[in-house]
């Protein structure tokens, strides 16, 4: 235990003493102005230094006076000579006096100088760090007026094409897919609310008028627990595929090669017995394996959605057709029924979220609008498409189109 505290002493006494400075210390800009003065005055020290070196060693070698043999009279009249030696040693003591003064006057001038310049060096490296960290004080300040329920501000950062530019631009790009992201979840909600809404009403009406009539025969009282049912089997059935729809988009698929000649037989077996109950053929066209890269669950989760609509809408004594192939770099399964067939003017709308076509329809009924919507986004989140072919009276034909052997997203 004492050697954990023993480790961990310093760290802690070094962020007591951290949260003990002024805040503006631990700024960015106070460490870019340290960092700047720091570097700039060590420059200037290896400069200084340098040159007092140099200036030190060419002093030491550089001979700058010349002897010469010389006389004087003393004190008594008497003539004296002094040789070359005494005059040489003289005049190198005087040198070297000189010279060390000189250097001793250029290293006070050079401290001073160096002192005076890492105190510049401070107010112009916080000036500048300033005006260079400006752009990210705009940029913190619109960040910290955006909110979830207001998403229209951008930040707009004008100037040259630098990295600060990139950042802003990449912040306003990411404002602009969450703005996107909660208009599609308001929308959402508001679609699916209103869904949920319309069989609670129906339910309530017929409740409201059937307890209103205390002597209500046995047939409306049946009469309105049948449309009860109906009513919670539609809500049921919407409530699975907006589970199913939001969890499409948010759980990781795992891909694997996935031959769609196997996902159509699975599906013919799965839906023979409502096929026969209604007296429909399922009839499967293959082209032989029809490999793809895709998730297996997802594939037989949308091929699943248009088979339970081909089986509905197909009158009976009908046939509904399941085929595969490829085209390409694309591979394809289609179902095919001969049903009502689609109008023109609704074919754009069928892969709309609660689109279900006539309302008064009785194949409608217990649709949740979600089936088609759910088989466009399998197909997208597979890097593919959908295709519907109808014609009114004949039929329609939806068909899934997949990379060949590609991965899936």
């Amino acid at each position: 235990m004492a050697t954990g505290n023993q480790s961990t002493g310093p760290i802690r006494r070094w962020e007591l003493a951290a949260g003990a400075l002024p805040s503006w210390m631990g700024s960015i800009r106070f460490r870019l102005t340290l960092i700047y003065s720091v570097v700039l005055f060590g420059l200037a020290m290896l400069v200084v230094g340098a040159i007092y070196a140099g200036l030190a060693r060419s002093l030491s070698d550089e001979q700058i006076y010349k002897t010469y043999p010389a006389v004087w009279v003393n004190e008594f009249g008497e003539i004296v000579a002094i040789g070359e030696k005494q005059i040489r040693d003289h005049a190198r003591e005087i040198e070297h006096q000189a010279n060390q003064r000189a250097l001793e006057t250029y290293r006070t001038y050079s401290f001073a100088t160096l002192l005076g310049l890492f105190g510049a060096s401070l107010g112009v490296g916080w000036v500048v760090s300033g005006r260079v960290l400006r752009p990210i004080g705009h940029i913190t300040a619109v960040a910290r007026e955006i909110q979830a329920t207001d998403l229209g501000r951008r930040i707009r950062l004008d100037g040259p094409p630098d990295e600060l530019k990139d950042l802003a631009d990449t912040f306003d790009e990411m404002l602009d897919r969450i703005q996107e992201g909660f208009d599609e979840q308001r929308r959402f909600i508001h679609e699916a609310s209103h869904e949920l809404r319309n069989p609670l009403a129906v339910m309530r009406t017929n409740l409201e008028v059937t307890l209103a009539d205390p002597a209500a025969p046995p047939e409306e009282l049946r009469h309105t627990l049948e449309v009860c049912e109906r009513s919670t089997d539609r809500m049921t059935r919407l409530v699975d595929d907006l589970l199913l729809y939001a969890r499409r988009g948010s759980t990781a698929r795992v891909t694997e090669p996935v031959d769609l000649s196997a996902i159509a037989r699975e599906g013919a077996l799965e839906f023979r017995a409502p096929a026969d109950a209604r007296g429909l053929g399922i009839v499967l066209d293959l082209s032989g394996p029809v490999v793809v890269i895709a998730d297996r669950h997802a594939l037989r989760q949308a091929l699943a959605n248009l088979l339970a609509n081909a089986v509905r809408l197909a009158p009976e004594g009908s046939k509904v057709t399941i085929s595969t192939g490829v085209d390409g770099p694309w591979a394809w399964l289609a179902v095919s029924d001969e049903g009502p067939g689609i109008a023109p003017e609704n074919q754009s709308r069928v892969f709309q979220r609660f689109f279900r076509g006539d309302e008064d329809d009785a194949s409608s009924s217990g649709r949740s609008g979600l089936g088609l919507t759910i088989v466009r986004q399998i197909a997208e989140s597979h890097g593919g498409t959908v295709r519907l072919v109808s014609q009114l009276g004949v039929g329609s034909t939806f068909a899934i189109w997949l990379p060949v052997g590609a991965p899936g997203g």
